[in-house]
């Protein structure tokens, strides 16, 4: 246990002095307090956009309280700093390192409530148990989802949405992949999820690191495995993919043309630099001001510039949207997730939330409905009452959502496993 309370001490007031930068929203000051690695991977300008996007969907900033150390291990001393909203409040997570810098960072939407179960899953109807995708630095962890029983049953690899998530794609008390997981193993499906090397590996990930580095050769090693296991039919291993992880699907099942069928889950299709500028337009109308004014004219010249011929492999990723490399972001331009798709022989089931305001009907959905509207063998649908995380819910759409706990609505769930079981 910790026994250095002069290094707590010290650690208590450089969360004090980050708290009032961040009240202060001088986000520059703040990068000087980051260890070198977390400056490498958190720029001044990503964590005012972070911060503007969570001020936003909570109806804008009231107070930033005071710190709180949590009780530990020897190792870095881990602090929260709550912040209070007008429609809620979200919690600022950090530690601090023996040199007084930190050495972590994440805003965490709601950090009070835990995932519970949901009501569709039958935890005696499947066992559970980790694996290991891949060889090398970039080797992820995941969990392999087994029904109970000899099978062979149909199997499908789940891939999360873009960012930093765990293989649960857990957001504040929610983790829509795990309730996918849970909810289909239940229903005689075999589900593989991993963590992303974003989330498992942030310290390793090379320069040059591309939206095909971060699902391509995880989602590969996860078919393979699924292939080797003698309750899983080899024939029918499909790609489950949420937001941009169903964008990526088509790439995946290009490379792999043995994949049955690919599940796409507001899928964007819209170029991610665009979607990026309109939801912080959207947020901004919901929490008028000048940080939300700031997060969309930031936007606006990043994503010119990720749009431009003066995007080159060189430019720093501190002048680029969400602080994504260069790399990232010629990679992702150059991907045509339609266009892909169509080229590909397998059947596809297309969901999407009426209520999503991240991917929506107008941007994206419409671009596979025109791309594949000559393909009976794919289905599309909209769950009108549905937002991102197919969460059911009424009224105008916004991130304080996320900071409630849901689930995964049981249609999409039982839809899913149907679909499947048709293949």
């Amino acid at each position: 246990m910790r026994m250095d309370a002069d290094a707590d001490s010290r650690a208590l007031e450089v969360a004090r002095g980050f708290a009032a930068l961040l009240r202060a929203e001088c986000f520059d000051e703040t990068v000087e307090l980051f260890a070198p690695p977390l400056r490498a991977a958190v720029s001044a300008e990503a964590l005012r956009l972070a911060w503007a996007a969570e001020a936003a969907g909570h109806g804008g900033v009231r107070e930033v309280e005071e710190p709180a150390m949590e009780a530990g291990e020897a190792g870095p001393v881990r602090v929260r700093i709550p912040v209070a909203c007008t429609n809620g409040r979200f919690t600022v997570l950090t530690s601090l390192g023996d040199d007084g810098l930190l050495h972590g960072l994440r805003i965490d939407p709601h950090g009070d409530a835990e995932w519970q179960p949901p009501h569709y899953a039958d935890e005696d109807r499947f066992t559970e148990r980790d694996v290991m995708l891949g060889t090398g630095p970039l080797a992820v962890p995941g969990t392999l989802s087994l029904p109970v029983g000899p099978g062979p049953w149909p199997a499908v690899v789940l891939l999360s949405g873009g960012g930093a998530f765990d293989r649960d794609e857990s957001s504040g008390p929610s983790k829509p992949l795990k309730d996918l997981a849970w909810g289909l193993a239940t229903r005689h499906v075999a589900v593989l999820r991993f963590d992303k090397a974003t989330f498992a590996h942030p310290d390793r990930l090379p320069s040059d690191f591309t939206m095909a580095d971060e699902y391509l050769s995880p989602a590969l090693a996860a078919v393979q495995l699924l292939r080797q296991q003698p309750e899983v039919a080899p024939d029918r291993i499909h790609l489950l993919g949420h937001s941009m992880g169903g964008k990526v699907a088509p790439r995946i099942a290009a490379a792999d043309p043995s994949i049955a069928g690919l599940v796409l889950l507001a899928a964007d299709t819209q170029p991610m630099h665009e979607a990026a500028v309109r939801v912080a337009r959207y947020l901004a109308e919901l929490a008028p001001g000048p940080s939300a004014d700031e997060m969309v004219s930031a936007l606006i010249r990043q994503a010119a510039l990720v749009a431009g011929p003066e995007l080159t492999p060189d430019t720093p990723s501190k002048l680029l949207p969400l602080g994504f490399s260069a790399a990232y972001w010629l990679d992702l331009r150059a991907y045509q997730p339609v266009a892909t798709a169509a080229g590909l022989v397998c059947p596809m089931l297309i969901l999407q939330g009426g209520r999503d305001y991240q991917v929506t009907v107008a941007d994206d959905l419409i671009h596979w409905q025109d791309g594949l509207s000559h393909r009976p063998d794919v289905t599309i649908r909209i769950h009108q009452d549905a937002n991102h995380l197919f969460f059911s819910g009424s009224g105008q759409p916004s991130p304080a959502e996320y900071a409630r706990p849901g689930h995964v609505d049981p249609a999409v769930v039982d839809e899913i496993a149907t679909w499947l079981g048709r293949q």
